[in-house]
C-alpha cells in the first residue's frame, strides 16, 4: 500500500520543564475523552518545554484543554504519514519537498511495528499549500481509513 500522508492541525503549549508535566497533560487530555494522533515535546528555553499536540478532533480537544487550564498556541498545521516500512520510506518522502525546493521545519518518523512506520513533518506555513501539492495530499489514492491512523497515544 502507497503511503498515507494527510494535512493535520495542531498545537502546542509551553510548560514548565519538569517531571510529570507531559504526564499531567497527557492523562488530563485521556480522561475528557480526547485521542492524539501524535505528540512531540522537546526543550523550548531555559526551563521551558514546548508540546505538540495533535488531536483527532479539534473541538474536543480545545474544551478538554480549556478545561485543564491549558494555554493553547494558535493552530498550526503539518502532516501525519503512514505507510508501508522500508528502506528509504522517509528519503521519498522528505525528497519531495526537496525536488520543489521547501525547506523541512521538523520531521520524526518511528517503526510502528507489524513492518508499517508513522511520522509527523512540519513546513513553514507559507510553503503548506506547495507542500500539499508536492506531496500529492488531494490526489486519489488508496487511503487507509482514520481511525487505524489513530495511535491513542
Amino acid at each position: 500500500m502507497p503511503d498515507e500522508i494527510r494535512r493535520i492541525d495542531y498545537y502546542y503549549v509551553t510548560v514548565p520543564d519538569k517531571p510529570g508535566e507531559a504526564a499531567r497533560i497527557l492523562t488530563a487530555l485521556y480522561q475528557a475523552g480526547v485521542n492524539l494522533l501524535g505528540v512531540s515535546a522537546f526543550p523550548h528555553s531555559a526551563r521551558r518545554s514546548q508540546l505538540d499536540l495533535i488531536p483527532e478532533d479539534a473541538a474536543a480537544f480545545a474544551k478538554a484543554a480549556k478545561t485543564a487550564g491549558l494555554k493553547l498556541s494558535k493552530k498550526k498545521s503539518g502532516f501525519l504519514i503512514d505507510g508501508d516500512d522500508r528502506p528509504g520510506a522517509v528519503a521519498e518522502v522528505t525528497s519531495k519537498l526537496a525536488q520543489v525546493n521547501i525547506n523541512i521545519t521538523s520531521v520524526q518518523a518511528f517503526c510502528a511495528g507489524s513492518r508499517r512506520y508513522g511520522g509527523m513533518l512540519w513546513v513553514k506555513a507559507e510553503d503548506l499549500r506547495k507542500a500539499t501539492k508536492a506531496l500529492g495530499i488531494g490526489v486519489s489514492t488508496p487511503t487507509t481509513a482514520s481511525s487505524e491512523l489513530a495511535t491513542h497515544l
